[in-house]
């Protein structure tokens, strides 16, 4: 029997074959887009291989490699690359998701855990979901209303919300299935901007609040009911109460006093998570501490598990497996938050079940997964902090120079890196055809400073609960500039077998994009300064590059629809740089711009036209009728309230309004927006946190910045003024 073609029903079948292969399509693309939206389960993820032209969970494979085996677009046409639609999201704020696409349907969020439902073809919307996040609650969320994508399982799509709350929500409508708050204690600030990961039917998810106070802790819950199964602590709580289970046992030791009760200790799981089918592990990265100093912490003793840890869970049950601890009583926030990537490697003749992270402390582990062993570390970038890691004890060489809160006379010391680290959230990728680790990397260095007695700690849950002084830079804008000409980043490929670089790209700034690797021979990333670009995987060479009208901070994904292959970048400036640091972020030169963009080979789509929705904002200042006194006051007042979303001197990174732009109106009303005015805006009350007279002691110090920036003979180059 022969087709309408006349061509022999074998040779049709064999080509059809070769040409799903060629680009990587799925032979079972109809039969799961007939099981309807979103049907995912265990099985498709773990055989996630079969089905490359879907991308089924944030990291494309429950191993986080983020690698593609699609290659129709390669380094021979990625030159042909253009744009194929795009898609505008609802907020200007920082983007920062990973995209889900399932059988041609892509699933994605923005600011304020707003979730889209497009189709992956044409950017088509199918459905809004808003969870309606307290927007007030915003200031409560380190670093500001991001959201790093949804996780789909059986028909539903899973979000963590802002405020706390995980939600799921029906595939095909939109609407909401069930919600549950997942906080311990509503009194203090946690905070979900985490994507959540769903494995044997749970659907797992931490929370963000170190920053705050807040202890830190996981919880999976069953993903058909909502129901919580098992919540693994990752601090110990109340030492006069029994410990939860072995882990808190294990932890308790290691740490001293009550303070951290208090204070909630920290270590917070806001992001990183993988997992290994066979071992039935999940792998979390714990994050820093709180308060940050470990003198006021813990008596500046122990070390403090399981912060700024790698920590296996047996996902059955919730139980510890092992930890491996990065930096132990971490005292420079630098997490082990980091994306954590899991293979098998070929170590000295062996292959070898390994767990990387290139967590902020500037150092690239290779851990074997099966019993936490560390086989290697080496720093990716140079480091003041520490000398080494001694591989006897894995423990890092803290050099005494970086151990600020020994210091009597309570001196700055300045330290690489910083609290944004060598590495931060943003997604590193792993390509077994290179066999190397692409990494986005930062160069930062700042002062960190001992109190001279421990603060109180503050009632009012927007403030940060530090315990030190960090991040201060210059108000004089030469010296703010010659600091953020010192901040740079680039795109790292390392070896991690040798432990060594084997090239890298260099940025202008700190803050740029994750990664995706793919067997096309391709590294795709956006940057920082406002493009999407693609290098030669195993040489580093530039082959394609795109403007994106913004910052880029999210990982890229790739997927095929109808036969054609895709490239999706979420793009928009935000988060902790461009909001805390603002006066060095603006280094990078770009604004926000929510946006999806998706590439094709030949795509012919042009961006869309832009606004800057403050550019109307001008230098206007009223006259200046503060003492120096209040002038000085309102500086700590801003310092500790305001800077960590307007930015610290009041210089701001453009994706929240710069106070020393304020209009006529606003100054008039300066105290009844500081007091909830602007409530629905995402502007929190400050009622409960600062009396009438440290409002006016803040009012006063922004009217002398203002005016401070009008007598400048040459103004910084500030986003709100750009076109």
């Amino acid at each position: 029997m022969k087709p309408a073609s006349g061509k022999p029903a074998r040779f049709l079948t064999m080509t059809t074959a070769l040409a799903l292969a060629l680009v990587g399509g799925s032979t079972t693309f109809a039969q799961n887009a007939a099981r309807g939206p979103a049907a995912v389960d265990g099985a498709r993820i773990v055989n996630a291989d079969k089905e490359p032209g879907n991308w089924m969970t944030t990291g494309r494979t429950y191993d986080e490699q983020r690698y593609s085996p699609l290659k129709q677009i390669t380094d021979k046409n990625v030159d042909k690359l253009g744009l194929a639609w795009t898609y505008k999201i609802d907020i200007d704020r920082g983007v920062e998701a990973t995209p889900i696409v399932v059988d041609g349907v892509m699933y994605t969020t923005g600011p304020f855990s707003i979730v889209y439902a497009l189709d992956a073809k044409t950017g088509q919307l199918k459905w809004k979901y808003d969870p309606k996040s307290d927007r007030a609650r915003a200031g409560e969320a380190c670093c500001d209303a991001v959201n790093r994508g949804v996780a789909v399982w059986n028909g539903k799509v899973y979000v963590g919300v802002l405020d706390g709350r995980l939600e799921a929500i029906d595939a095909k409508s939109g609407t909401k299935v069930w919600s549950v708050d997942t906080r311990y204690d509503t009194t203090r600030s946690i905070s979900i901007t985490g994507a959540p990961r769903i494995v044997e039917g749970k659907v797992i998810i931490g929370n963000g609040g170190a920053e705050y106070g807040t202890r830190g802790y996981i919880t999976a819950y069953d993903a058909e009911t909502g129901k919580q199964d098992w919540r693994f602590w990752t601090v110990p709580g109340d030492p006069d109460k029994p410990a939860e289970n072995k882990a808190m046992e294990i932890a308790r030791p290691t740490w001293t006093g009550r303070a951290f009760v208090t204070q909630g200790g920290g270590g917070t799981v806001w992001d990183s998570m993988s997992y290994d089918p066979e071992l039935k592990l999940l792998y979390i990265g714990v994050g820093n501490a709180s308060s940050w100093n470990p003198k006021f912490r813990s008596e500046g003793k122990g070390d403090n598990l399981f912060l700024s840890s790698i920590v296996a869970i047996h996902v059955d049950t919730g139980e510890y497996a092992w930890h491996y601890q990065t930096t132990p009583g971490d005292a420079w926030d630098f997490t082990a938050t980091a994306h954590i990537i899991l293979a098998d490697i070929k170590i000295d003749g062996k292959v070898r079940k390994v767990a990387m992270q290139s967590p902020k402390n500037g150092y690239f582990y290779v851990i074997d997964r099966t019993n936490g062993k560390l086989l290697s570390a080496k720093n990716i970038i140079p480091l003041s902090w520490s000398s080494g890691v001694d591989m006897k004890t894995g423990r890092p060489k803290v050099n005494e120079s970086a151990e600020y809160w020994k210091d009597p006379e309570h001196k700055p010391h300045l330290v690489q890196p910083a609290f944004w680290g060598a590495h931060d959230w943003q997604p590193m990728s792993y390509s077994p055809d290179t066999g190397l680790v692409y990494i986005p990397t930062h160069i930062m260095s700042a002062y960190y400073q001992d109190l001279a007695k421990e603060p109180p700690r503050r009632k009012f849950k927007s403030a940060y609960q530090l315990g030190a002084d960090a991040g201060m830079v210059p108000e004089a804008e030469k010296e703010l500039r010659e600091l953020a000409n010192t901040w740079s980043g680039k795109l790292t490929a390392w070896d991690p077998k040798t432990q060594k670089m084997v090239w890298e790209v260099p940025y202008k700034t700190i803050f740029n994009g994750g990664v995706l690797s793919t067997a096309g021979n391709l590294v795709f990333e956006g940057t920082a300064d406002g493009r999407v670009v693609a290098y030669s995987a195993d040489k580093g060479k530039k082959l394609w590059e795109q403007p994106a009208n913004t910052g880029v901070m999210a990982a890229p994904i790739t997927y095929t629809v109808d036969g054609e292959q895709y490239v999706t970048f979420m793009v928009g400036w935000g988060g902790a740089f461009s909001t805390f640091e603002g006066g060095i972020s603006l280094n990078a030169g770009v604004l926000p711009n929510a946006q999806v963009l998706t590439y094709k080979l030949g795509g012919t789509a042009k961006l869309p036209d832009f606004k800057y929705k403050y550019a109307d904002h001008k230098l206007d200042p009223p006259p200046l009728t503060g003492t120096p006194e209040q002038i000085a006051e309102g500086q700590k007042a801003f310092g500790a309230n305001c800077s960590q979303c307007h930015g610290i001197n009041a210089v701001s990174g453009g994706v929240l309004p710069d106070l020393r732009l304020l209009s006529k109106e606003n100054h008039a009303r300066f105290a009844a927006i500081v007091y909830g005015a602007r409530v629905m805006d995402g502007m929190p009350s400050f009622a409960d946190g600062l009396t009438m007279q440290q409002v006016e002691e803040v009012h006063q110090y922004l009217i002398k910045r203002a005016h401070d920036l009008k007598d400048s003979p040459t103004r910084e180059p500030r986003a709100a003024q750009q076109p």
